[in-house]
């Protein structure tokens, strides 16, 4: 087998990825290099943005093309196959029941419900004329905080417009349907009377400034007068059928002190005689009316720490988050809210003798959270002798403001106070920084803010005397406009001043 020999491989053959080309000068090979293969394209973070923007725009404009290509009635069928058939509006049983539009309907909105526009401002809201400062969607809320808060803010002295701002009320139906999108005031209740056949000739808004203490709007717009010969006007085009009001809110006290004014003599009053309101109104319906004032108004003014507040947190965070401004969110919203003389008119009115003293109050022994009792458990809180009542804490709701849990619990006896009322106001401020945002707390100092907290309890009698001491110039511009009391004698020719208008308790 020694004729069989390995036989060698060319060197042409074993190459590998290098080609022949040629022989050079001394016979040697040339080789040429092959071309590398292209390797392929990384995905970039920029491919994926760009991916998932197209797959987003691509549903967003099929679902667009689903919506459109939908029936109307089609959102209302798959509402009805989930919870069964919807009742029909109260609008439309009452034309069912043959019900239809006879007394004109006068609207009366509250406080904070009706939309204002701005006709006049300052460089920093321009492009805004005729726009909405409140209500709507609250944009230039975002945009413009600090312009938004300087217009909406009245004169600390007069309680009137500050030099070059005029806002006004958004007048016709549109002033307060809708406080925000998606927050209807008056708007279920217009299309409602709309399907019986009111329109807007027998419909009317009785849309006022509500920033203003009630008697300054007739001194500034001449609300009062607009809404009397609105009134007449509707009267004498629906055959002499008188209106029926629906006030609500704070606009039961300002209806209320109108009714005061139609009938008083000029000029203070309108000059309609003392039988304008027997003449041209039907019936008066009050929707949630303030007549004795609210708590929460002592809340806001003190400090406008209230359940509002914490609301408006809930369905738009960012509206009062330090990010519009800055630190100072509650300085700003009390500096602009402590101008707003109509809030003064919630203020607890009756003293002590309508809403308690230190241990007691009208509804001291009624339990809110106590849950209603079954036969067994009445049967068994009975053979107790214990029921649901006798075994919750007593609160006292005659303490309005308490500095401390255990202060507002306790006996009225174990509690130490300092009266505040002769206290001398201290000369340092609290906060002396360039950011600092001016209030009137500024002028009472670490040792007036020491005194009103050595009181530790306050009732609707020392509410007033709290307010007066905190916030003077608010409640000198309160104290010419409103009342708070109960008065001793209604013969007294004081009464037919207009700050009693409005108080139940001070007038006939």
């Amino acid at each position: 087998m020694s004729f069989l020999r390995r036989r060698k491989v060319p060197k042409t053959q074993n190459l590998g990825p290098q080609e022949i080309e040629g022989e050079g000068e001394h016979g040697d090979m040339k080789t040429k290099p092959r071309p590398k293969l292209k390797e392929p394209k990384r995905w970039s973070c920029v491919d994926s943005c760009c991916w998932s923007i197209g797959c987003i725009c691509s549903i967003w404009w099929f679902l667009l093309f689903l919506y459109n290509a939908m029936p109307a009635s089609f959102p209302q069928y798959v509402t009805e196959a989930i919870t069964g058939p919807l009742p029909d509006p109260p609008g439309l049983k009452l034309r069912k029941e043959g019900l239809t539009a006879k007394h004109p309907v006068v609207f009366v909105p509250g406080i904070v419900t009706g939309g204002l526009e701005l006709w006049e401002g300052q460089q920093c809201a321009e492009g805004l004329f005729r726009k909405r400062l409140w209500g709507g969607t609250f944009g230039e809320l975002y945009k413009r905080p600090l312009c938004w808060v300087e217009h909406l803010s009245l004169d600390n002295e007069t309680g009137l417009d500050p030099s070059g701002i005029r806002v006004r009320p958004v007048s016709g139906l549109v002033a307060a349907d809708y406080f925000a999108p998606g927050y209807f005031v008056w708007a279920v209740l217009i299309a409602n009377l709309a399907r019986i056949g009111y329109e807007e000739k027998t419909m009317y808004m009785a849309a006022y400034d509500w920033r203003l203490s009630f008697q300054n709007t007739e001194v500034r717009d001449q609300t009062l007068s607009r809404i009397k010969s609105n009134i007449e006007l509707m009267v004498a085009t629906n055959g002499g059928r008188k209106v029926v009001v629906i006030p609500h809110s704070m606009g039961v006290l300002y209806f209320l002190h109108f009714m005061k004014w139609v009938e008083a003599p000029a000029p203070m009053g309108g000059g309609g005689g003392s039988d304008w309101c027997a003449r041209h109104i039907k019936a008066v319906m009050n929707i949630g009316a303030p007549f004795l004032g609210v708590p929460k108004a002592v809340a806001g003014l003190f400090s406008i720490e209230v359940k509002d507040i914490a609301i408006a947190r809930a369905f738009a965070p960012g509206v009062l988050d330090k990010d519009v401004f800055s630190l100072q969110t509650l300085q700003h919203m009390m500096r602009m809210t402590r101008t707003w003389d109509s809030t003064m008119s919630m203020i607890p009115k009756g003293g002590d003798t309508i809403w308690g003293g230190l241990d007691w109050s009208p509804e001291g022994d009624f339990d809110c959270c106590a849950r209603k009792l079954k036969n067994n458990d009445a049967q068994t809180a009975d053979q107790s002798g214990k029921g649901s009542l006798g075994s919750t804490k007593r609160v006292n709701y005659g303490r309005i403001i308490s500095f401390g849990k255990e202060v507002a619990d306790i006996h009225s006896s174990k509690i130490e106070r300092v009266d505040f009322r002769g206290a001398i106001k201290g000369d340092n401020l609290i906060n002396t920084t360039k950011c600092d945002v001016w209030t009137e707390y500024h002028e009472m100092g670490i040792e007036g803010v020491k005194a009103v907290a050595d009181y530790k309890v306050y009732t609707a009698g020392s509410i007033l005397d709290l307010l007066n001491f905190v916030a003077p110039k608010l409640m000198a511009r309160g104290d010419a406009h409103f009342s708070h009391g109960i008065a001793e004698n209604l013969d007294d020719p004081k009464y037919e001043h207009y700050k009693y208008w409005s108080n139940p308790l001070e007038t006939k």
